[in-house]
């Protein structure tokens, strides 16, 4: 019998927000297994930066990396990212929807409701988009991959994390009915990350880290590899049979019960 493999050579991957954090972790994961990988961000400058870091991991790296500035909210830009993609490439087998917002923080009826559309444009309207441009361009006939980077947020009310997670509940939802509307050729699944050390999430743990850390089963906050690591093999031939999931890599925080 055939064993399903993680390897990704002769594949293409789009990774949003990927200039740092967790989605460059992803792309270098996805670097590391064979993929080419188009990396996707705002701030060009760093996103340069991060293409170069990337390249320099792999021998074939200035081969296998591209980098398309461009704001995730924006209709034309997330069009251009895949455009890009399936011109250098000539293909698009995975789509990491990762870039996520969070400009509102605290009690939701103070909220404005102008950065409460941003976060939903952004973090639900902007992953559709780059999934139906995913679907038009290569998904549709050949197949493919979608892994959505949800939160726990989404899944456990936080208190303080409100806008957030309804975007990301949201997302979750997204990803279920994606699954049922575009299998069986492309796979549709997200992961709901607890707390990771990023700059994303600096505010969650600078200065608290071991007070933090005490409410996860696994007594530490989790790294972009930990999730780069499930989001490939969701990615991959070794998932097959696995779309419409919503996978926690959370050290067991909601095994606990709560989000604090």
């Amino acid at each position: 019998m055939t064993q399903p493999t993680q390897d990704f050579s002769g594949r293409s991957a789009l990774v949003t927000g990927a200039s740092r954090g967790i989605g460059h972790a992803i792309a270098a994961e996805l670097l590391a297994r064979g993929a080419s990988v188009t990396i996707t961000a705002r701030k060009a400058d760093e996103l340069r930066a991060a293409a170069g870091t990337l390249a320099a991991t792999v021998p074939d790296g200035a081969e296998r990396v591209l980098a398309v500035a461009g704001n995730a909210g924006r209709a034309e830009d997330r069009a251009a990212a895949v455009e890009r993609v399936v011109e250098r490439f000539g293909r698009l087998d995975v789509l990491v929807n990762n870039t996520g917002i969070n400009p509102v923080f605290g009690f939701l009826m103070e909220a404005d409701l102008d950065a409460v559309r941003k976060i939903f444009d952004v973090n639900v309207v902007g992953a559709l988009g780059f999934v139906q441009l995913a679907w038009r361009a290569w998904m549709a006939e050949h197949g493919g991959a979608v892994v959505n980077v949800a939160s726990v947020a989404g899944l456990r009310s936080s208190g303080v994390l409100g806008a957030y997670g309804a975007s990301k509940a949201a997302l979750v939802r997204l990803t279920e009915e994606l699954a049922w509307q575009l299998g069986p050729k492309v796979r549709v699944n997200a992961v709901a990350p607890a707390v990771v050390k990023t700059r994303f999430a600096e505010a969650l743990y600078t200065g608290r880290e071991e007070e933090a850390s005490a409410a996860y089963p696994m007594k530490r906050l989790g790294s972009p590899e930990d999730v780069a690591r499930l989001v490939a093999f969701l990615a991959s031939d070794g998932a097959s049979w696995i779309t419409g999931e919503t996978v926690r890599v959370d050290g067991g925080l909601l095994a606990t019960g709560s989000l604090g």
